[in-house]
């Protein structure tokens, strides 16, 4: 064991009943290396590779169906695997007993059948079983680490009321406490803010985050990109039966890969209040990618400019106030924008440089009723003026733009 290691409960099950460390120096709490898992003749996963270090919460991102559930189904030894191997501190699976597994990773499930009435105290008292010989009571340690548990996962006050009589959320959160309880170095978690409120939610996530910045290691399957991004070290993206793409979330998570990952258009941008990346997904739709010039300013230009990205288009804007919503959209989307003081005349160079975009562009949407001064000088530099009602629909915008270009080209004025 370092000397660097934390002390205290969160590492309590590095070590086994006699006394022998369970972790390899330098290994990652979970190794993944070619899972691939099928049932039947239905291939599910092939080729998965993944690692979880300690001290890092990695995201596992996917449509449903790609394999995430079969993914730590797997590691926790519930399914065998086709092929591949899942090291748990450096030790292979197949080496250990399922008591020693229960040891090393504890799992949240998305579902489980609990239908007999246990009190909620004794259900998270269930995480001490790998803990205990057959013979074996509970103990101080178990006690406090029960007690710890339901304390952190904000189920202490219905302690001693049935498991049945809670609701979904409560007991998604009970589940979660009898997984601390098991005091283990890694956590598996399936979807564990699926059926919480945005509250719980939140508070699940930021308790996870904190054991994992105490020592322990997380691989949780979450369907929601954004809380992914802001809270994950790492996000591994399941699609078409394997990893599409894995690494930090700025990395992953752009337009591209979302598409080719969820078939879904997106805009990814960046929260104004974590920094974290920010996906928007929309339908797919069958929009003719164009070189578009949005003239406005605010949200309702914002969106337009966003929904616009994310069908493809390359997009530009101008000339707009030094920090507007558009002026951060059109950047995140890789655009070029030309900003002036706010509540100042825009000057000259600004005016021939928000000019030049909408030369270069195939059309000029303009955002909001009517221009004037210095924007109507810019679209008419476009052309071709495409009107988008502050109110306009998504949908309805692409309709709008698709039949305006389409329009420009059979009269046979292409720009």
């Amino acid at each position: 064991m370092s000397a660097d290691r934390p002390t205290g409960p969160v590492e309590s099950s590095d070590r086994v009943g006699d006394g022998s460390t369970v972790e390899s120096a330098g290994s990652p709490r979970i190794a993944v290396r070619g899972l691939s898992v099928s049932f039947g003749d239905v291939p599910v996963v092939s080729g998965v590779d993944l690692d979880v270090e300690r001290g890092s919460l990695v995201g596992l991102v996917g449509p449903n169906g790609a394999g995430k559930t079969t993914v730590l189904r797997a590691i926790k030894g519930t399914i065998e695997p086709d092929a591949g191997t899942v090291r748990l501190n450096g030790d292979p699976t197949t080496d250990l007993s399922a008591r020693e597994i229960s040891r090393r990773v504890a799992s949240v499930p998305q579902e489980t059948s609990l239908a007999f009435d246990f009190p909620v105290r004794h259900v998270v008292e269930m995480g001490r079983t790998p803990h205990l010989g057959r013979f074996d009571g509970h103990g101080p340690d178990d006690e406090r680490a029960v007690r710890e548990a339901m304390d952190a996962a904000g189920v202490a006050r219905f302690a001693d009321r049935p498991i049945t009589a809670v609701s979904g959320g409560e007991r998604q959160r009970v589940l979660l406490a009898r997984a601390l309880a098991q005091e283990t170095p890694a956590l598996l978690l399936d979807e564990p803010t699926a059926s919480l409120d945005v509250n719980h939610a939140v508070r699940t996530v930021e308790l996870v985050r904190e054991l994992v910045d105490g020592g322990r290691a997380a691989l949780a399957a979450i369907h929601d990109l954004d809380m992914a991004a802001r809270y994950c070290d790492e996000i591994v993206v399941l699609a078409n039966g394997g990893v599409h793409a894995a690494g930090p979330p700025e990395q992953v998570l752009t337009a591209d890969a979302v598409r080719a990952a969820f078939d879904a258009e997106a805009f990814v941008g960046r929260n104004p209040a974590t920094g974290s990346p920010s996906v928007t997904a929309f339908p797919r739709s069958s929009a003719d990618p164009r070189r578009l010039h949005v003239v406005g300013s605010g949200r309702d230009a914002a969106r337009v400019a966003a929904r616009l990205a994310a069908a493809g288009h390359e997009i530009s804007a101008g000339v707009v106030p030094a920090g507007d919503a558009l002026a951060g959209v059109v950047r995140d989307a890789g655009g070029t924008v030309v900003t002036a003081p706010p509540f100042e005349p825009v000057d000259a160079s600004a005016r021939e440089a928000a000019v030049e975009l909408a030369q270069a562009a195939d059309a000029a949407v303009v955002v909001g009723e009517g221009v004037e001064g210095p924007s109507a000088d810019i679209v008419d530099a476009a052309g071709d003026a495409i009107a988008a009602d502050t109110g306009v629909s998504e949908r309805e915008l692409l309709v709008t733009v698709r039949d305006a270009l389409a329009d420009e080209s059979a009269e046979g004025q292409p720009r």
